[in-house]
């Protein structure tokens, strides 16, 4: 999971700890996400963490809510990739999720890697259906495979990213990066037609926190949320 976010655009209502600490009804985000992976029957979470990561390391500890907890530090920015690809490193399965720390999205992990076996994808994306929003890019789906990303325009109808990913540890490892990079860009928008990255949609509840606006709407929404 990565959870080392700057939080910048939150500087102001929480500066003293990392974006996935920040209250939501009176809870650590990251805790709220936690306990999900927990119910959904993850034994084993390897926490990619950066910017003031010994808040989260004295909170959390080495275990929470029945699963292990791993830590993977950054001493220096890797950007998403970077911190994705030293986590990964930590793991031992083929199979790995990775989660964006600062979004909630109450995705099907089973579904996911059902769809991601059957469809014998390199990586596949959680997507979620969107209407009216110009605050993220879309993504171009063909039978199930993400064929191109577009960028972020107001968009009346598309399928956005939603955060959650299924990777092939094999795979992912084995292909080259510069230690910083971003996995959005130089990832996903460059390996689009070298490598099945897969598309799962989902119209799950979906928010991410990383604007004041919608921090202030997870305050009321999440703990409402019934799964």
């Amino acid at each position: 999971m990565l959870a080392g976010g700057l939080g910048t655009r939150l500087r102001d209502a929480v500066p003293d700890r990392p974006k996935a600490m920040v209250e939501v009804a009176g809870r650590p985000f990251l805790e709220l996400l936690l306990d999900r992976m927990s119910r959904s029957g993850f034994a084993k979470i390897v926490l990619a963490t950066g910017h003031l990561h010994e808040v989260i390391d004295r909170h959390f500890g080495c275990s929470w809510a029945g699963m292990e907890l791993v830590y993977s530090v950054e001493d220096h920015p890797l950007g998403t990739g970077g911190a994705a690809w030293q986590a990964l490193k930590l793991t031992s399965r083929n199979d790995v999720f990775l989660i964006n720390g600062d979004t909630f999205f109450a995705v099907d992990f089973a579904a996911l890697h059902r769809f991601h076996r059957s469809l014998g994808a390199d990586v596949t994306l959680a997507l979620k259906p969107m209407k009216n929003f110009d605050r993220y890019g879309t993504v171009e789906l063909k039978d199930g495979r993400i064929t191109g990303f577009r960028e972020k325009t107001k968009t009346e109808e598309g399928l956005i990213n939603g955060g959650v990913y299924l990777l092939s540890r094999q795979v992912s490892l084995g292909l080259s990066f510069p230690e910083r990079f971003s996995i959005e860009m130089d990832f996903l928008e460059k390996k689009v037609g070298e490598i099945t990255i897969g598309g799962f949609v989902q119209d799950a509840y979906f928010i991410d926190i990383g604007i004041p606006d919608d921090y202030a709407r997870a305050q009321w929404e999440l703990p409402r949320l019934k799964e």
